[in-house]
This record gives C-alpha cells, structure tokens and sequence, in this order.
C-alpha cells in the first residue's frame, strides 16, 4: 500500500504552496543550549519539508538573523505590540512550542498565551521535546493544564518533564523522547582558536561548566557552590597536571566563573572561553578535553557527545535525569559539605572510564534515536495537515471562475 503523504496543494500560480512553520522558543542568544536546540529543530524541518517557510518567534531577532540561516523568516515576540505577534501567527500551518526547558513559573504563561492564540486561529500546535517545572505558581498552572490539552501532540524531552505535566492535571498523552541538542553537528574548534584563548598546546584540559542561581536553580547556594567547584579545580589540577577551562554556556556564567577562579589556590591553571562561537564550534572544543564535571545540562549533553568522562552536578531534576539516562555518577545537589564525596567520585570516574566508555556510546546513540524520534512525529503531523488540507480541498465547491455555463 502507498503510505507517501498527498502532494502539497498548487498555490495560486500553479506551484505546490510551502506550509509556513513557526518556531517558539527562548531563542535569541540568551543560551547555548536554547541555540543549539534551534539549530537542531531548523534542521529537521528543513529536512522534513525542504520547501517550508520556517518562520521563528525570537527574543532577539537580530541575533536569530545573523546566527540561524536556516529561517526564513524571524518575528520578535519581545517588546512588541500584540498585534505584531498576532499577525505573525496567522496563516501558519503549524505552530512549534520548544524545545528545550521553558514550562516553569512565570514564563509557562508566556508561552502558552501564544500557542493559545495560534489554536483560536486555527493552527496547529505540537510541543517538540520539551521541559517542564517547577511549576507551582496558579497561572502557570492553568495555562499548561488547558493549552496542553489542545495540541495536537506533545512531546517531553524526560521523564520527569513527563510526571511534573501529570502532577499539574495534564490528562492526554504525553511521549517520553530526548533534548534535541543531541542530534547537533560538530564543527572545528581550531588551533588558532585554542592559542587565541591562551590554552596551552599539549595539555591536559579539563571543561567545567557553572551557572548562576534563578528560578530554575532556586536551591543552589552561590558562595558555598563557587568555593565547592574551587575546590574539585584544585584537585583536577593536582591529580591530573591540568588545566581547567570554564564554558559559559549563557552570559551570567562569566560572572560565576570568574568567581570559581577566585576561590582557586591555582588560579593560574584556569581559563574562562571568552570568544563568541556557534554551538556547533562550542561542541567541537569538547573534543579537545579529557574530563568534563558541570552544572548545566547541555554542557553535559556536549560532553557525552564527545566521549568525554563526565561529572554531571545537578541542581535540577533535568540534569539529574540526564545522568541517570547516560549511566553518568551524579550527587544529588552541590553544596560545600559534600566536597569529600564529590572529589572521590571525580577520582573514580577518571579511573573508571576505560571500563565505563562502551556505556556512555551506546546510551548516548539511544538517546539520538529518541531525539530523531520526535523529528518523524512532527513530520507526521505535517502529513496530516497536508492531508486534511487536501481532502478539504477535493470537497470545496469549485470557483466562480471554474462554473461553466449551462448549454442552451
């Protein structure tokens, strides 16, 4: 039997009409991960439908320009009028909530009152791989309970993702897949690029990754978690002749970095990336460490990209999914009182590795295949729009224009 989709309809020329896609997210370079999971999205839509106009709801539209070429058009949904955003959304064909971790308190509502909109217009909604929580704040709440609801499919990039969206009272489906960012492509991180940071040819490396306390780590004890990060550089210092680099995978990251070097006692073994690179350049530094210990969660997803022994320190439910998922050792929580533990479990883990390796690939390829997996599911529903969309069409009486005259 044929189970290829229907031809796209002609459009007023006579040429098949490119369904208008957009893309909802927090995109706009506030984030390595958010950007990274753009890049993976752009690419299956484009993938998926190469004729597609690929429209994206950007924070930043002129970063989203000059850093996403794959769009074809970008709409600033940020400190603009309503009806901007509003005339935007009308004659999508569909609406991409996500990826990536945006279902929280105070910026659920955002989002959904936007996905809201596309559905009272028609347009059909499908929530890419998404992340949710916390999520106790009322409005937050309802929106996530009611918008939800409607979409035509909804995708969670882990489980616990999954058991908040249940907690809240979401009552349909919800499918388990993996983040996106891990189907991103490496590119070069060259020579010249290292010596521009002063990274030292030849030497050990050691990629580490902090962040800044918020509402998405609202536990996490700054001074306590820079003065514990301190002490683990030291130690990887002294145990392994290294040198530690710090990744800011978002702008506040430079700030906590330059915090962590002060508690250092060898601070001159440390380096913080400071030139601006896509995250795919950011991906292809990662191959040139030996150990990685970090905070935030695409720093870890890079890591286990690269085959690197990792030491994922979670402050979130999101991070310590994830290491469970790749079979990575993970505390649960960072604080100062667990400096001994941690500095065990990173001697341990290096040790370890060689046996541990075969582990992380073979986790990590199943991961890919569940990333790809949410790529066919939205590609299946852009066949169901084509579909209905044809269907409609053989059912519509003809065009003034198409009426021949009864004969005489």
């Amino acid at each position: 039997m044929n189970t290829a989709p229907p031809e796209p309809l002609p459009g007023a020329s006579g040429t098949p009409a490119r369904p208008r896609i957009g893309l909802l997210g927090s995109y706009g370079g506030f984030n390595m991960g958010d950007e990274s999971i753009l890049t993976c999205l752009l690419g299956c839509l484009r993938a998926q439908r190469p004729q597609a106009r690929l429209v994206v709801f950007s924070r930043n539209a002129a970063h989203t320009r000059v850093h996403h070429h794959d769009a074809d058009e970008v709409v600033d949904w940020e400190g603009v009028s309503r009806n901007h955003v509003l005339d935007a959304l009308t004659g999508l064909d569909l609406l991409v909530l996500g990826g990536g971790g945006i279902l929280f308190d105070g910026e659920a509502r955002r989002y959904l009152r936007l996905v809201r909109a596309a559905q009272e217009r028609g347009v059909r909604t499908f929530a890419y791989a998404v992340g949710a929580g916390p999520l106790r704040e009322p409005d937050d709440r309802e929106a996530v309970r009611t918008v939800l609801a409607e979409m035509d499919d909804v995708v969670v990039r882990d489980e616990e993702s999954r058991l908040v969206l249940e907690e809240v009272g979401v009552e349909r489906e919800i499918v388990v897949t993996a983040d996106p960012a891990l189907l991103l492509a490496s590119e070069t991180f060259t020579d010249r690029m290292m010596s521009d940071e002063g990274i030292p040819a030849g030497a050990r490396l050691v990629g580490m990754s902090v962040r800044e306390p918020g509402r998405a780590a609202e536990n996490l004890d700054e001074g306590g978690y820079h003065a514990l990060l301190a002490d683990v550089a030291d130690f990887l210092v002294r145990r392994l002749d290294a040198h530690v680099v710090f990744l800011p995978m978002e702008r506040h990251d430079v700030r906590h970095a330059h915090a962590v070097l002060s508690h250092m006692t060898a601070p001159d073994k440390g380096r913080i990336l400071h030139g601006t690179y896509s995250p795919g350049q950011l991906l292809g530094f990662m191959r040139h460490l030996d150990l990685a210990v970090g905070m935030r969660l695409h720093f870890v997803i890079f890591a286990a990209l690269s085959g690197l022994p990792v030491l994922p320190l979670p402050y979130s439910g999101k991070v310590f999914d994830f290491a469970r998922r790749i079979g990575a050792p993970a505390l649960v929580g960072v604080a100062r009182e667990q400096a001994g533990l941690l500095l065990a479990e990173v001697d341990r883990l290096w040790d370890e590795y060689p046996q541990r390796r075969a582990v992380l690939q073979s986790r990590v390829r199943e991961l890919r295949t569940l990333a790809e997996e949410t790529c066919v599911r939205c590609g299946n529903l852009l066949d169901d729009i084509e579909t209905a969309r044809h269907a409609e069409a053989q059912q519509s009486p003809p065009q003034a224009s198409e009426v021949r005259p009864l004969s005489a």
